[in-house]
């Protein structure tokens, strides 16, 4: 069995959701730590332009976005589950409001300017401009829109007493009784704005939210051991691709297996990938791509929040 690669950076709010995805599933994985900012050559190397944070690779599998990881951790170990019997599409779509809504919000509260001067208090103040500005162009071209901070706090009250008020009914100890995704999508944004004394009144002043919050971090990260970007990228060229999935699925647009494809995703972070679509299925693209210092190697997208185009 291949190990689990997360290629990651510490301070990536989506890469600590899928480390207490890793920590609730008890599973052991290599870390390899990647530039928090472009260029990140030896990720692209494997990615083939997808540069968004958290990557995760099984042998010269590459997973791509932490909705699709979560499927692919679910099928590498299938208890505990993170989609519980029954709740699936309640789990799914609130995870999917945490990672896109939630997380617009912790953004703008998080890079206002109180919260940045003490988040890079020991960075040199070029490097904090370099930062500001990479992360200003992750947002161009796609449909995610940059909140103001003024908006941002307008609305974060309505957010966090609806949390507060589901944590204080429900029965269980987490958002929907059991763990779920729902709650690892939520937590993330939560201990982005817990990084600084600024904004993290913000999670602090919600007793539920703050108890339940602990409860996630409780989790854990699982058993991680270091691994260089090289070795990862021998990792990939050593092994072969997966078996495809066999799921039989019409794909809407008319593009079929074999064609050469684009990639890419629609939210922000949108630089294409292109290789040859091997498979389309209801939650998932691959697509075979080769590289000289990866080998063969096949990028899994989810099919939600991505979209492709036939080159």
């Amino acid at each position: 069995m291949s190990a689990l690669i997360l290629h990651h950076y510490p301070t990536s709010p989506f890469a600590q959701k899928a480390r207490l995805l890793l920590g609730f599933k008890g599973l052991s994985w290599r870390s390899v730590k990647i530039p928090p900012m472009m260029p990140k050559p030896d990720l692209t190397a494997l990615t083939g332009g997808y540069r968004k944070t958290p990557v995760l690779q099984v042998g010269a599998d590459i997973y791509c976005d932490t909705a699709l990881i979560a499927r692919r951790l679910e099928q590498e170990k299938a208890a505990p589950t993170l989609f519980p019997q029954g709740q699936g599409m309640i789990v799914t779509a609130f995870a999917a409001w945490a990672d896109s809504v939630v997380f617009q919000h912790a953004v703008s509260l998080v890079f206002q300017p109180e919260s940045v001067a003490l988040r890079f208090a020991q960075l040199p103040p070029e490097a904090v401009k370099a930062f500001l500005a990479d992360r200003a162009g992750l947002f161009n071209g796609g449909s995610a829109s940059r909140l103001s901070a003024q908006q941002a706090r307008h609305q974060w009250p309505s957010i966090m007493a609806r949390l507060e008020q589901q944590l204080q009914h429900e029965p269980g100890d987490f958002l929907f009784g059991e763990p779920s995704i729902a709650d690892f999508a939520m937590a993330h944004p939560l201990w982005f704005l817990k990084g600084t004394p600024v904004t993290a009144p913000l999670v602090d002043a919600y007793p539920a939210v703050s108890a339940w919050f602990a409860r996630v971090l409780a989790f854990g990260q699982g058993a991680a051991s270091d691994m260089s970007a090289e070795e990862a990228l021998q990792v990939a060229r050593a092994a072969q691709p997966a078996v495809l999935p066999s799921e039989v699925f019409a794909e809407p647009n008319g593009v079929k297996p074999g064609q050469p494809v684009l990639i890419a995703a629609t939210d922000y972070g949108v630089d294409p990938v292109a290789g040859e679509l091997l498979f389309a299925g209801s939650e998932e693209l691959i697509l075979r791509r080769e590289d000289e210092r990866a080998g063969v190697v096949h990028v899994h997208f989810p099919r939600l929040g991505f979209r492709i185009e036939a080159q």
